[in-house]
């Protein structure tokens, strides 16, 4: 057992980093946030069936994770950091005006933000968050709404 799941983080190993550094800023360190969503993916490994793709069952994981992680540390505003590079185009300065409105988003909107640019369907995103799909769709055009209220302040 523990090799398959040894096996299965290593595949998907991407998917973790990337949940994690959307969520990571310095009062909880990536490490740290890495570290509880690697035990709860074990914790939760004998009883993943196979009913989704193992790279959505990760991801629900991860996202819970990170979200339980913050609601148990902490009530404020969270200010993430992004640890990848943002590409150097002419429009760099937009991009990383997004990822700080981003930010400013809550738990479950940044959440779904990282599965749409991710190009994930409306189906896999319900089926990481536990959303129906018209709440998915709701939800997103409101986030749209509002990142470009907050684009305008």
């Amino acid at each position: 057992m523990e090799k398959e799941f040894l096996k299965m983080i290593h595949e998907h190993k991407k998917i973790i980093y990337k949940v994690v550094s959307f969520y990571a800023n310095t009062e909880s360190p990536f490490n740290d946030l890495y570290q509880e969503v690697v035990i709860n993916l074990w914790k939760g490994f004998p009883k993943f069936r196979g009913d989704s793709t193992a790279s959505t069952w990760i991801y629900r994981i991860a996202l819970n994770s990170c979200i339980s992680f913050f609601r148990k540390e902490s009530k404020k505003p969270v200010h993430v950091e992004l640890t990848w590079d943002i590409p150097d185009r002419d429009n760099s300065e937009d991009i990383a005006e997004l990822y700080a409105l981003i930010s400013r988003l809550g738990e479950l909107e940044r959440a779904l933000v990282l599965l749409y640019l991710e190009e994930k369907s409306y189906q896999e995103m319900s089926e990481i968050t536990g959303l129906t799909v018209t709440n998915v769709a709701t939800k997103l055009g409101r986030i749209k709404n509002k990142l470009k209220e907050m684009s305008n302040e």
